[in-house]
């Protein structure tokens, strides 16, 4: 029941992190809506911060698993990503980017928030870089960077605009620039 307990934790403060944000979610909440008690939750994790880590760990895995599934089911191809940023955009869920929202609120540039949300960016940067490169783009490396640039921007209006149009509306640049 143990290891229940800590996914019980995780799948809670996942979905509340990313709905209302680290910050306005407290211990007491997390502990209410997990069904987990104190005691449990320190034998899991020292800190909410230990369990934000976590959380963003648990996240990178199913987000990037998400982001290549759907890209498969949309052709496979580098501008697919687009296709599929426009899907999740459109989902009553969602809340933008787990990670451009956990640097938001953390701010703090040496913390390991903002390592590991940047480690995140990098893989998904790498795996543009791999489409790109099997798709025979030149300089992969240089057109993914500039790939997640449009994705973010694309991510952070769509959070604004309520709508997955800025991502089709950035794979159409995207296009241009890879044309």
């Amino acid at each position: 029941m143990a290891t229940r307990a800590r996914d019980r934790l995780l799948e809670a403060a996942e979905e509340l992190f990313y709905a209302e944000g680290i910050h306005a979610v407290g211990v007491e909440r997390l502990l209410s809506v997990s069904g987990v008690g104190r005691a449990s939750f320190y034998r899991h994790f020292a800190s909410k911060d230990d369990l934000v880590v976590a959380v963003l760990q648990r996240r990178d895995r199913l987000w990037r698993a998400w982001l290549e599934d759907s890209v498969a089911a949309h052709g496979g191809g580098p501008l697919a990503v687009f296709d599929a940023l426009a899907e999740g955009a459109e989902d009553p869920g969602f809340h933008g980017c787990a990670f451009i929202n956990a640097m938001a609120e953390t701010a703090d540039p040496d913390s390991e928030i903002y390592r590991l949300a940047g480690e995140h960016k990098q893989r998904v940067t790498d795996l543009l870089a791999r489409l790109l490169s099997a798709a025979g783009h030149r300089d992969s490396d240089t057109r993914a960077g500039q790939l997640a640039l449009l994705m973010d921007g694309a991510i952070v209006t769509a959070m604004r605009e309520r709508s997955g149009e800025p991502a089709r509306r950035a794979r159409r640049m995207a296009e241009q620039l890879l044309s």
